[in-house]
């Protein structure tokens, strides 16, 4: 994916309220808020179609992002986006600023691979997470955590404690307790295998 993705230019808008917001809108311009870094919050305004093209890439909803604001540059990470219930419109954003400092707290997609190897035997992989919400320095954001699950096997749940995250990394989860230890996928048996196991279960039984 293009850097440029990552970067919009915007421009500092003066008008507040619902009404000057539409008027930017039908001006095919997404209203916008910047705010954090103990500054003042800021009402900023961005082309719809640059925000288009750059929210249809998964990196642009955990990667940094660089605004450029009336020709100064910030760095800010997306936390908010607001759509038109059913128009492919965007309605508004909210960027945090970001400090080289200062942890992030944010989420990022889970990546599965290996799962081609997973369900050679007709296993089905079951994805109860789809993003992990983490917490770590700017430099060490990563875009994705990835999921190996060629050696998952059936009966088998990947949690949390079992992912390897990058350096620098945490779950926010599992700072709170072994009890926030969440399901990320599992692997279970193909449908008519599940059916023969529950239908000898019941025979049992008899």
């Amino acid at each position: 994916m293009s850097e440029a993705i990552y970067t919009l230019e915007a421009t500092v808008r003066n008008e507040k309220g619902t009404g000057a917001s539409r008027r930017l809108r039908h001006a095919n311009q997404v209203p916008a808020i910047v705010y954090g870094a103990d500054k003042e919050t800021q009402q900023i305004a961005l082309a719809h179609n640059k925000v288009w093209q750059a929210q249809e890439h998964e990196g642009f909803y955990s990667h940094i992002l660089t605004l450029v604001i009336d020709g100064k540059n910030e760095e800010v990470i997306l936390k908010d986006v607001q759509r038109h219930p059913y128009k492919a419109q965007i309605m508004h954003l909210d960027f945090q600023r970001v400090e080289a400092g200062h942890k992030l707290h944010t989420s990022v997609p889970v990546h599965f691979i290996g799962e081609d190897v997973a369900t050679k035997s007709g296993a089905i992989v079951n994805h109860t997470m789809t993003e992990l919400e983490i917490t770590c320095l700017p430099k060490d954001l990563p875009e994705f955590i990835e999921v190996n699950v060629a050696d998952l096997e059936v009966g088998q749940t990947l949690h949390i404690s079992d992912l390897t995250l990058p350096a620098g990394v945490e779950s926010v989860e599992l700072a709170k307790g072994e009890d926030h230890d969440q399901a990320v996928v599992s692997l279970s048996a193909p449908k008519a295998k599940a059916a023969e196991d529950e239908a000898s279960e019941e025979a049992d039984s008899e």
